[in-house]
């Protein structure tokens, strides 16, 4: 239980993007990927492209993300004369498959988590990786939990182009002056002394839209691996550990507290109407309504819009629970793989890995990266969250973000009903396990 190699989680299978404005603008989420099917048919009076001068590519970045997209691609466009053809889609996971079984596939396409990623490399349909890239030039320069996350079987099927980190605690440094707690229960006592009874620990906001409740996934997850450790987060991810467990019932508990009546700002009934985008509004506000806000990276976009001057605020690491887990890190990212092997393929893979796409990437804001090259974050908190990123001792993926659709469904829902009521939790966890039960496929 105190092994604190990197380890990497391969289970899961629901599609990264749904939840709108998660990972890198919550979802924007971002983000994060969700990239949609492009097929790609000649123009009339023109000859179609050949597999030497175009590649397609299927996501999901509109907006900001697609711009930034678009920025990345102009070098590689110019330099290469390659073609890159983009298409977006909000059921990866579906387009992805259809389009196997139609015989058209993108050359390149996002993959919706862990689980899918495996499930298309265990049945032939993600190329080898390691043999379009140096991969041990690959290795050295990227963070290992990104290098982990992406290999199955000995083989590199999936990389991410731009990550995030979760579970960061926002807080107005002039609100907030105690200093950064290295427990959890030091957080506590110091959100005591802090607010004095009258300030909120904790500002929530669950609301979102049909994805309503993913906020507190987050929590759960960030608990059950500091408290449980990263066997014990993959066996839940993977379907093995009952939700009715020890150990998933403490992480509702631990999540219990924050969402408590007297403990978050406007109560349990604010936490459960407040839209995530604005849920660190009360961060700034004179007097204040809270003190902490648990939230990603990509938190940045919204605290951008309302403290004043912004930055006006700041980010500590969620703190050790378990001693025996520190250090440990939920994160989620962009992950491509290749569909079809081609020479435009390969070259557009090679860039996006390579330290030119991924310093422009980030360099936009709103993206984290796993290569350690990458240094030129566009402000001093990014630098920091990137840092987390490379130096976490255990990284596990999200993992609302990795179980079947069904199970994460659930699993929104039973946040926003726990949140109303806590004293549902028997009756909230035995649904889950029926849902569970339905969900794998366990032979």
């Amino acid at each position: 239980m105190g092994d604190k190699s990197r380890d990497a989680i391969a289970g899961g299978g629901s599609p990264l993007n749904r939840r709108g404005l998660r990972h890198g603008a919550r979802r924007s989420g971002s983000a994060i990927l969700t990239l949609g099917l492009l097929l790609v048919g000649a123009c009339v009076g023109a000859s179609p492209p050949t597999s030497s001068d175009l590649v397609t590519v299927l996501g999901s970045w509109e907006g900001p993300e697609l711009d930034s997209f678009e920025a990345v691609v102009a070098p590689f466009e110019d330099r290469t004369g390659i073609k890159v053809e983009y298409s977006s889609t909000r059921d990866l996971k579906g387009v992805i498959s259809r389009g196997l079984d139609a015989g058209h596939a993108p050359d390149v396409a996002g993959l919706p988590g862990p689980g899918f990623m495996f499930d298309l490399a265990s049945s032939g349909q993600l190329q080898d990786l390691g043999e379009a890239i140096d991969l041990g030039t690959y290795k050295r320069e990227t963070a290992p939990a990104f290098v982990e996350l992406g290999t199955i079987d000995d083989r590199l099927v999936g990389v991410f182009i731009k990550g995030t980190v979760k579970g960061l605690l926002w807080h107005a440094p002039g609100v907030y002056r105690l200093g950064t707690p290295s427990t959890w229960s030091e957080l506590v006592h110091m959100a005591g002394q802090a607010g004095r009874g009258v300030i909120r620990p904790w500002c929530v906001g669950l609301e979102s839209g049909a994805t309503s409740g993913w906020p507190g996934t987050d929590w759960i997850e960030d608990v059950l691996l500091r408290t449980s450790g990263p066997r014990i987060y993959d066996a839940w991810v993977a379907g093995t550990l009952p939700w009715d467990s020890p150990e998933v019932r403490l992480a509702f508990r631990t999540f219990g507290q924050v969402v408590a009546e007297d403990a978050v700002f406007g109560g349990s009934s604010g936490a459960l109407t407040t839209h995530f985008s604005n849920s660190g509004d009360p961060l700034f506000t004179d007097p204040p309504g809270c003190l902490f806000l648990h939230q990603g990276s990509f938190m940045t976009t919204f605290l951008d819009s309302v403290s004043d001057p912004a930055p006006a605020y700041d980010f500590m690491p969620f703190p050790d629970i378990d001693p025996a887990w520190s250090d440990a890190l939920i994160g989620a990212g962009d992950l491509v793989g290749m569909l079809n092997d081609t020479s435009a393929a390969r070259a557009f893979i090679q860039y996006l890995v390579s330290d030119e796409a991924q310093s422009i990437w980030v360099a936009r804001g709103g993206a984290l990266s796993g290569n350690f090259n990458v240094t030129d974050y566009p402000t001093e908190i990014a630098e920091r969250e990137a840092a987390l990123l490379g130096r976490a001792a255990i990284f596990r993926f999200d993992a609302s973000d990795a179980m079947p659709d069904e199970m994460t469904a659930a699993f929104l829902q039973a946040v926003l009903d726990f949140t109303q009521n806590q004293n549902r939790l028997d009756a909230i966890l035995a649904q889950l396990d029926g849902v569970r039960a339905m969900a794998y496929d366990f032979e």
